[in-house]
């Protein structure tokens, strides 16, 4: 099986994204929840919904930050959730 990676990205509203993978399945995630369940400054200034649309597609996967403050397992976003 070859490995699954993030081709598109798109603000989707309310803190979420719909992605686009590379075997053409679509999902949209909620980032905003986990952000809510995990405070952290690093993470709270995402919940600003200008900052969060600042994300970037980097090595088949969706990330916020110069410095990836924020990046989550391809799988789980495959999978529609993000695990605690």
């Amino acid at each position: 099986m070859s490995r699954i990676y993030i081709k598109e990205a798109k603000d989707a509203g309310n803190l979420s994204v719909d992605l686009l993978f590379s075997d053409q399945t679509t999902r949209r995630v909620d980032i905003g929840d986990f952000i809510r369940r995990h405070p952290h400054p690093q993470y709270n200034k995402y919940l600003d919904p200008q900052k969060f649309r600042r994300f970037e597609i980097e090595n088949g996967n969706i990330v916020w930050g110069k410095n990836w403050d924020l990046i989550f397992p391809v799988e789980q976003l495959y999978a529609g959730v993000i695990a605690d």
